[in-house]
């Protein structure tokens, strides 16, 4: 039985910004969640979006409906919740709060069974997950500066044995013509991809469309926004590198519709947002249903980093053949202490490989200690109130 859920909002002001097409990064701000059952255990979930209010949607409506429920119905558990607010939060940041809950139910009922998420996720296929280095975020540099510093940031995860790499594109048209240029021309080996944080139009997705695929780019992230989804339709017949999107996408039934539009070859759904790691299983059957890959979204801790390993350790490849080129999962390399420096039990990438943790839940641990240095606010709602 639940016997309380505690929440911990936490922040660390970066050195140094880092920004995308849309803004610049100054915090980094984080939400973790902890389940504890009656026998002692926690489970451990983390939340994906502004961290004080989706904090707030735990503590005063989701948590008072969960003490007293057992750990184990995390399918009951997620409907209950659901239908708790369908009427007001069927998208958005309450559905943030459910996915990370949903995780830390995962993480417990894990522990409760002795088995790894992966294997409530239906079963690990691979030990280990190759991974892509997400980083080239832009600083505030003059451009012909900027170019460089991306170069190098770039050339120092391929010397730590990545072989993909994800650059950010959506600064300008130019520079983000000669940024997809000098990529490719300094790393001709090296899996390449581009994520424009949904900057462009449709005539300027097509454009830089154009030059990703000439420049043999492995997909094209995010070009339009996430609102009109017809468009990406529009944008595949004009171009042939491939479109990943979803990471601003909730639910099965969020996905149904994307996917339903044509044009998206990569749906990227977080575990931290989309509905967590029971809604994500439903949005990888739905995008079999249509011979797509999951790629998941990953940012913030390594709550978040382990599920989506598991994840990828469960996932089966379409359309399925004896040698698959294996998913890519995922790896934020931008400066985060609180991923880096927070947790007792952490994951390992060695060489651009991620290792699935074997232990029981999802593998990681936070550092109670360390946790105390970044916490700005904790709430908790237990069987006692």
């Amino acid at each position: 039985m639940i016997q309380s859920i505690k929440t911990y909002r936490l922040q660390h002001e970066l050195e140094e910004s880092f920004g995308f097409s849309q803004w610049h990064y100054r915090t980094r701000s984080a939400l973790l969640v902890e389940i504890v059952d009656d026998s002692g255990l926690s489970g451990w979930g983390e939340c994906y979006g502004p961290a004080e209010v989706t904090q707030s949607a735990i503590a005063s409506f989701y948590a008072p409906l969960l003490i007293g429920w057992n750990p184990l119905s995390n399918e009951a558990a997620w409907q209950h919740c659901w239908r708790g607010s369908l009427d007001f939060a069927r998208k958005g940041i309450m559905m943030g709060a459910m996915s990370g809950l949903d995780m830390a139910f995962f993480d417990l009922k894990g522990k409760l069974l002795n088995v790894s998420a992966s294997e409530l996720m239906g079963g690990r296929i691979r030990d280990q997950v190759q991974c892509y280095a997400t980083g080239m975020y832009f600083k505030e540099q003059p451009e012909s500066q900027l170019l460089d510093t991306i170069l190098a940031e770039a050339a120092g995860y391929v010397e730590q044995g990545y072989q993909a790499l994800k650059i950010k594109v959506g600064k300008n048209i130019a520079f983000d013509k000669a940024q997809i240029v000098k990529m490719r021309r300094t790393f001709p080996d090296v899996q390449l991809m581009a994520d424009s944080n949904h900057a462009y139009d449709l005539r300027e997705a097509i454009e830089i469309g154009g030059v990703l695929d000439e420049h043999s780019f492995a997909w094209f992230e995010e070009p339009l926004s996430p609102e009109h989804t017809s468009l990406f339709r529009q944008l595949a017949d004009k171009v042939n590198v491939p479109i990943a999107t979803g990471e601003c996408e909730q639910t099965r039934w969020g996905f149904q519709d994307l996917l339903a539009q044509g044009g998206v070859q990569i749906v990227q759904p977080d575990m931290a947002y989309c509905g967590g790691p029971t809604e994500a299983l439903k949005i990888r059957a739905i995008a079999s249903s249509h011979g797509i890959n999951v790629v998941p979204h990953c940012w913030g801790t390594q709550l978040n980093l382990a599920c989506a390993t598991h994840f990828l350790a469960s996932t089966y490849v379409e359309p399925g053949r004896a040698e698959v080129a294996e998913p890519l999962l995922e790896v934020d390399r931008t400066a985060n202490p609180m991923r880096d420096e927070m947790y007792a039990v952490g994951l390992e990438v060695t060489e651009g490989v991620m290792k699935v943790p074997s232990a029981a839940g999802l593998g990681v641990e936070p550092d109670r200690a360390a946790m105390e240095r970044f916490c700005v606010e904790t709430t908790e709602e237990n069987s006692a109130k």
